[in-house]
Formats: structure tokens, C-alpha cells, sequence
């Protein structure tokens, strides 16, 4: 799982007005004129209202975790900043789930690594650049920078879902429609798909599984958008117990607990597991520390695919896909 540590820095744009707004931290987005295809418009993000003065046409996404959303949309992007290659990336370190997408609509590596290059943002040229406020992906700290040049909007992923998100974008961009119909596609795979599977008897658990050795455990919580999902499907996901999280601030999405204690905080009958191949299911069935859970025993473990660390709109499909696959 990507951090989700938050950064921000507050600075007035000197390619459109910014004012601070008490709903700014929401991350829910408002507009002057959104949806009649006027502009300027005046949109609100993680950090206050940023007025957009012309649609742009060209957008450039310092956060892979949010170029995923944006091409779901159809957002003109052009470049995208890359993650380190990995294998849940492709060989310019963009998400495999929309890497392809991403090549077909000729969209280029910003920079790699996550290596913050204003340079390379100022050669791209873009009408729009899009920063994150939270995740390791996020350049808030040259939100200043950025935003002398160019008209910038940042987006917090961490508190609210890729819908949310999209509708954000959709006002930003003049896409509102395009993000309503995306949303609404993604229903209707998700309700053709429960026409298709039985769901197991018995509450799931969705448990982020490291090994021994990690260091981080998670448990997803109802609230998170993998339980939505989930249940959307027709499953019942059960929380982890009370007082098993080892981090002060918690957080809506996962309970993040300690390997000794993850068999206490997975209570559910059949458990799916997040960013997980097929070694990752047969490694979780074979730690002598699970051997007891009921999952384990009647072999009820399931993978949601290796890019479901983070849903959007690719990575969704692909979970549902997943789901159906074994359940089916």
C-alpha cells in the first residue's frame, strides 16, 4: 500500500485566483458554472478554490495514483509522472492497469522514480497540473513552484473514493459528464458481475498480507473502498476487533496491526487479499501462525489481483474480474 502520509503548503497561484475555503479539507469539489460548459470556473480542492480560467488541453499528472483517474475520463493528459519499475508497474514505472491506455493515447513519462523534475513539468507546457496533497506519489512541497507558472489543482486520494475523485476532476476539466458515465459504467459492470457469482456463506475478511517479516498488516474496515466494493458484490465484510491497531491516527479504510496479532483481526470465514498472486495466497495458507483460521482450513483465500493495492476505475474492473473468476 502506498503512504498516505499528508502534506500541504498553502500559496496564492499566479496563474488563477486561490482563496482558502473551510471545505477545502473535505476534498469534495464545487464549481461557478460547472456542467454548462462555461468558463472561467472556480473549483475547490484540497487546499481552497483555484479559479480555472479556459478547459484545458493539456494536463500533466504529477501522482500515478491519480492518471488513472484522469484517463478514465478521458482528461487530455500528456504526461504522467512514473513510479519506480516494479511489477505492478510497466517498464516506465506507470500502473499496469491503465499503462496501456496511457500508451495509446501517447501520454509520456513526466519523470521517473517519483524524482520531482519542474523542468520537465515547464518543457510539457500543460494548461493544468494535477498534485496530490497525500501518498508517497505527492509533490506538495513544490506546490508553490508549480503553481507560479501553472494553473494547479490538488486532490486529496486518501479521503475519498475514485468516484469522488473523478467527479472532482470532471469540474476541473469540463468532463463532468464524461465522469458521470464512467461512474455509471463501472455500476453496471459491478451489478452484471453479482448476476454472475454466489457469494460464500459466512462474513470475508480483506487483509493486506505481508509475511513475517512486514511491518505492516492491514485489515480492510467496512468503510474502505475495497469493502464497498466488495459488498456491492453481495459479500458481508467483518472489521477487525477493537484496540488491535497499532497507529494513533486511524484511518477509515484499513486497521493496520502487528503480524502476531493479524490471526486475532481477521474474523471473517473466507478472506480476500489485497495486491496478491497466486504465491501470496499460497504463502498466507502455508504461515504456521493462520493454520487455525477458518479460512486457512477450508482453503477459502482469495486473490482481488496484484493491482488492487489502490482502486480507480482499471484496477476496479480488474477486482471485479477477480472476484467473479472465483466465484463464479
Amino acid at each position: 500500500l502506498l503512504s498516505l502520509a499528508f502534506a500541504g503548503v498553502l500559496a496564492l497561484s499566479a496563474c488563477g485566483s486561490r482563496t482558502a475555503s473551510p471545505e477545502a479539507s473535505s476534498g469534495a469539489a464545487d464549481s461557478d458554472g460547472a456542467g454548462s460548459g462555461t468558463w472561467p470556473r472556480t473549483v475547490t480542492d484540497a487546499q481552497g478554490e483555484v479559479t480555472i480560467e479556459a478547459q484545458p488541453a493539456k494536463v500533466v499528472s504529477t501522482s500515478p495514483s491519480v492518471t488513472g483517474t484522469l484517463l478514465a475520463i478521458d482528461a487530455p493528459v500528456v504526461s504522467s509522472a512514473a513510479a519506480s519499475p516494479s511489477p505492478l508497474t510497466d517498464d516506465k514505472g506507470f500502473f499496469s492497469q491503465w499503462a496501456k491506455v496511457a500508451d495509446r493515447r501517447g501520454v509520456k513519462s513526466l519523470y521517473g522514480n517519483l524524482q520531482f523534475n519542474m523542468e520537465a513539468i515547464v518543457a510539457a507546457e500543460p494548461d493544468l497540473v494535477v498534485v496530490s496533497s497525500s501518498g508517497a506519489d505527492s509533490v506538495a512541497d513544490h506546490y508553490a513552484e508549480i503553481s507560479a507558472r501553472f494553473p494547479t489543482v490538488v486532490v486529496d486520494y486518501s479521503k475519498q473514493d475514485w468516484r469522488k475523485l473523478s467527479a472532482q476532476l470532471g469540474e476541473a476539466t469540463g468532463l463532468e459528464s464524461k465522469a458521470k458515465k464512467v461512474t455509471a459504467d463501472f455500476d453496471q459492470y459491478v451489478r452484471d458481475a453479482k448476476a454472475k457469482i454466489k457469494p460464500p456463506d459466512g462474513d470475508v475478511s480483506i487483509v493486506s498480507f505481508n509475511g513475517a517479516g512486514g511491518q505492516n498488516q492491514a485489515v480492510g474496515k467496512r468503510e474502505g473502498p475495497h469493502a464497498k466494493l466488495l459488498e456491492a458484490m453481495g459479500f458481508t465484510v467483518v472489521d477487525a476487533p477493537l484496540g488491535l491497531e497499532t497507529r494513533r491516527q486511524k484511518r477509515s479504510d484499513f486497521a493496520f496491526v502487528t503480524y502476531e496479532n493479524l490471526a486475532k483481526a481477521i474474523k471473517g470465514k473466507s478472506v480476500f487479499l489485497i495486491s496478491a498472486s497466486d504465491k501470496t495466497v499460497a504463502g498466507f495458507l502455508a504461515d504456521p501462525l493462520l493454520a487455525n483460521l477458518p479460512a486457512v482450513q477450508s482453503k477459502r483465500v482469495h486473490s482481488l489481483g496484484p493491482t488492487s493495492f489502490r482502486i480507480d476505475y482499471y484496477s476496479g474492473r480488474q477486482i471485479v474480474d477477480a472476484v467473479v473468476k472465483s466465484f463464479s
